[in-house]
């Protein structure tokens, strides 16, 4: 997809940069900055042309109005450490008398954060006067924030009715690594699946499958497909309403969907697990993990991959008990030497805790962004900046 991109813009005096700042927060400290490093060659970029910085995001869901504990004061002064320089900040509504006042004092080559854009209801409503409170705010809209422009919002849709539009860095960089995978491309293309729904993923299955060569299902996921295999899979997790497009799916695939021989259960999620066959689960346990053979042979469709693309985890990899699966499969991924891509939330996370974030190709910040455009879906925020 060919995007206006930041390079070809116009030097502007004002820019309104939506960026994805929503991390996670402990004690009014940020516990992960690593989307606010994400969108720093953007901002960097702006302010070192002289150009005046107004950021937006949103924090979490406050559902329209002002929460406490979901204010971006903290990502402020996280965001000021990391460019070495100050950032300005105005609590409460995003576009208020305060954050005017704010941006009324801003220099060239200054940064105003917004406070989280969800605090206005309008932002979600796509609403057209709040799109326009926001451009007051820019000469330029700059879109950096991937994870949420299949989201029709004012920030990230409306917005780009009123003001030149271009995709920011980060989004730049998510475009031509999701495309990367998209294309028919270097052989073998492994796609590893987990999570919860495969409603939620049916999409990119058809998708990518299609030229797929290994298709490695664990996670809650894989119990929706063994269940509809008629594999018993006691009190596990898995989506009822799923099971027809599970049939499906295998029909069409069945040469290269690869499912779980064995798994950790328990009867408890705060007990120890034990492995066992899948067809060997006891009806009051859970799946909550692939099990070692099953880990072993993900490994081995791993490692001689040329492109691959993870999302989601392959069990409850939260708890030390159930990590296992999910962190081999992270190593794993870590150790192939094709083109790799890391599709955001709980598999960033993974590659995170396993310590080989650095030794992946691509760690995409936006999970189901991710999933919908390589689904190939019209994304409202990314459709406003197509070159023409």
């Amino acid at each position: 997809m060919q995007l206006r991109s930041l390079e070809s813009a116009p030097a502007a005096r004002r820019v309104f940069v939506r960026a994805d700042l929503n991390v996670p927060l402990q004690d009014d400290e940020v516990r992960d900055d690593t989307r606010i490093r994400a969108s720093l060659r953007t901002i960097r970029h702006l302010t070192a042309q002289g150009s005046a910085v107004v950021v937006g995001s949103h924090l979490g869901r406050p559902r329209g109005q002002v929460q406490e504990g979901l204010g971006l004061a903290p990502v402020a002064r996280r965001l000021s450490e990391l460019l070495g320089a100050p950032v300005r900040f105005a609590p409460g509504l995003p576009t208020g008398e305060g954050a005017c006042e704010q941006w009324k004092l801003l220099g060239r080559g200054e940064v105003l954060l917004l406070d989280n854009l969800r605090f206005d209801p309008r932002e979600t409503d796509d609403d057209p006067d709040f799109a326009q409170e926001l451009a007051q705010f820019g000469d330029i809209f700059v879109e950096d924030a991937f994870g949420v422009v299949h989201r029709a919002h004012a920030s990230t849709h409306a917005i780009c009715d009123l003001l030149p539009s271009y995709a920011g860095f980060l989004v730049q960089r998510e475009v031509a690594a999701l495309d990367h995978l998209a294309e028919v491309g270097e052989s073998p293309f492994v796609l590893v699946l987990g999570g919860a729904k495969i409603t939620d993923k049916i999409g990119v299955i058809e998708r990518l499958a299609s030229h797929a060569q290994e298709v490695l299902v664990g996670g809650a996921l894989a119990n929706t497909f063994l269940q509809a295999r008629g594999v018993p899979i006691g009190r596990s997790l898995s989506e009822s309403g799923g099971l027809d497009v599970a049939r499906g799916l295998m029909r069409q695939f069945s040469d290269r969907f690869r499912l779980p021989t064995d798994v950790v259960v328990s009867h408890a999620m705060t007990e120890p697990g034990r492995t066992a066959a899948v067809d060997e689960v006891q009806s009051d346990e859970m799946i909550l993990d692939i099990g070692p053979a099953t880990r072993k042979a993900y490994r081995a469709a791993i490692l001689p991959a040329r492109r691959l693309f993870w999302n989601g985890p392959m069990g409850l990899y939260e708890q030390a008990p159930f990590a296992e699966g999910t962190l081999d499969v992270a190593k794993s991924v870590a150790e192939c030497e094709g083109y790799t891509v890391i599709g955001g939330g709980d598999s960033a996370a993974a590659v995170a805790a396993a310590g080989v974030d650095d030794r992946v190709s691509y760690v995409s910040t936006g999970g189901g962004a991710s999933l919908e455009y390589l689904e190939g879906r019209r994304l409202p925020g990314l459709a406003c900046l197509v070159a023409k």
